[in-house]
């Protein structure tokens, strides 16, 4: 059976740079209102001592999700060498759509898969453009898609994108605000010809009984501001219990199901949502098969690009493979684990191998 393969990658990270600093000055608030106790330095100083976050980026003005996407997919296109005529998938991972600076409402109307085959210029009527909205896995949701197409014999070639400007949906009366960021990342999926790279497995779930509303969107922290005008917003401490408990067997499954052994895992690219929960969620997976945790094994980019949801894995991964990461590499034949978790509530894990 042929494997699906990632034959490039490409990202795009905004210019805007945000340090953490510049948020001296917002009036943070609690949920119900009320002020906290502790002033903003000492607030600023706790998240990025929970978060790792120092910085984050944001986007041009003039530059919408689907922009970002498209810088990215450019990047993918090249790197990978194909005419983007030959696609036969756009898929773009996102949650907001395009939202416009200062704007209150979101357009995904056509659809930023649409926009990005538009701003291509690809004619090929053949060529299927649809979104995924999938919360923070989204991007490697639309992987695992690709490679089913590929499975199927109903695809070649395929450019799975995730994409967000969370900046633009973001209550700055909120402490939380301070984690979100905007970016892309974008990879093309190909059918192989060989057996000895590509896509060994994955493992999918999606929680709602008690979880389907741990993200939202509802009304900003200062109550004074307009009701019908809402923000991203989240119960932080029951996602990161969730995600401790359900993200390493997620990954166990994907793992167990590739025939692969954890000792030949080399890399694990998971979602950057929060320095501390990322690493508690890698401990608890290396003590599910009673190993200690390899030295390197987890790439970060959070502390300088903060959690830019669907785009994080992607971005991430090309960083590394781009040598933009310092000590961190990924050489042919390794094993590595793409892994996230986010709205839904949705898990996801991939194995590859290189």
């Amino acid at each position: 059976m042929k494997l699906s393969v990632i034959t490039g990658t490409g990202a795009f990270i905004p210019s805007i740079k945000k340090e953490n600093s510049k948020f001296n000055d917002n009036f943070f608030l609690n949920a119900d209102g009320t002020s906290f106790d502790n002033s903003n330095p000492v607030i600023i100083e706790k998240f990025k001592s929970i978060t790792g976050i120092e910085e984050r980026r944001y986007a041009k003005p003039e530059y919408k999700a689907s922009d970002l996407g498209f810088f990215a997919a450019k990047k993918a296109i090249e790197d990978a060498n194909i005419n983007p005529e030959e696609l036969d998938y756009i898929i773009f991972a996102h949650n907001f759509g395009d939202v416009k600076k200062d704007a209150i409402q979101s357009d995904i109307l056509p659809s930023l898969a649409t926009r990005v085959k538009h701003l291509l210029q690809i004619e090929n009527p053949n060529c299927v453009a649809y979104d995924i909205l999938f919360g923070c896995p989204g991007w490697i949701e639309g992987v695992i898609q690709a490679q089913a197409f590929i499975k199927a014999g109903i695809a070649k070639k395929c450019l799975v994108i995730g994409g967000e400007t969370l900046s633009r949906v973001i209550d700055m009366n909120d402490r939380d605000s301070m984690i979100y960021s905007d970016g892309a990342g974008a990879c093309i999926v190909e059918a192989a010809d060989k057996n000895d790279s590509g896509i060994l497995s994955h493992a999918s779930q999606t929680f709602t009984k008690e979880e389907a509303y741990y993200l939202f969107f509802g009304n900003s922290n200062d109550k004074s501001k307009d009701n019908d005008v809402r923000y991203i917003k989240m119960h932080g401490r029951k996602i990161y219990e969730f995600a401790l408990t359900n993200v390493p067997k997620a990954m166990q499954t994907a793992l167990d199901k590739s025939g692969v052994a954890i000792d030949d895992v080399k890399k694990i690219f998971i979602h950057q949502a929060n320095e501390k929960m990322d690493e508690a969620i890698i401990k608890r997976f290396y003590r599910l098969y009673k190993k200690p945790i390899p030295e390197g094994v987890m790439p970060m980019s959070i502390h300088k690009l903060g959690n830019s949801s669907v785009a994080t894995v992607p971005t991430l991964l090309d960083l590394v493979l781009k040598g933009n990461i310092e000590n961190q590499e990924v050489k042919k034949g390794d094993v590595i684990i793409l892994a996230s978790v986010g709205a839904g509530m949705n898990i996801n894990a991939i194995v590859y191998k290189y």
